[in-house]
């Protein structure tokens, strides 16, 4: 049973990989890679300050870079209009006018508002892609992948659901 559920989580994260090659992301994410050093973001806190005013889930994702199960988050299928900000932090994100459906299982936005997010090269799990986290707190909100809509950007930024949350526009 411990192998299935290992096999299920890889074929998820390579689910989100996305098949289309247009450009090449990571060569581009040096140019915005942070130079950040861990614990020099805006807002910094204790590994036990975080465990304190994050949830299990929020703190496994945003500080140890964990992935939630596809198709399970609560912004998945949420097309309100509002804006996305980090949960750890309340840095704004993305706002509902980037967001799309990509049907890979998690949220999906085509850009990131200007300067709320840094890029790191990540080679985990065997896998070369774009690390995206939030440019105030360091929190991982997860990576960036180049089949997205071609009408925009042509980037889709796959999200976790519990590293945002999201504050409805004022009617």
């Amino acid at each position: 049973m411990k192998y299935v559920i290992m096999i299920a989580l890889l074929l998820s994260l390579t689910a989100c990989q996305g098949q289309e090659k247009k450009k090449d992301i990571k060569k581009e994410a040096p140019k915005t890679e942070s130079k950040k050093k861990e614990g020099s973001f805006e807002v910094t806190k204790t590994e036990s300050e975080w465990k304190a005013d994050l949830t299990q889930e929020q703190f496994d994702v945003l500080r140890n870079k964990a992935t939630e199960r596809p198709f399970t988050g609560e912004y998945y299928k949420h097309f309100e209009k509002g804006v996305y900000v980090c949960a750890a932090c309340g840095n704004p994100l993305f706002t509902s006018d980037a967001k799309f459906d990509s049907e890979c299982g998690w949220p999906s936005f085509d850009q990131a508002i200007k300067g709320s997010v840094i890029y790191k090269h990540d080679t985990s799990y065997g896998m070369d892609r774009t690390e995206v986290m939030c440019a105030r707190c360091g929190g991982h909100l997860g990576h960036v992948f180049d089949d997205g809509p071609k009408d925009t950007t042509g980037e889709r930024f796959c999200t976790n659901s519990v590293s945002i949350e999201f504050i409805p526009a004022k009617k």
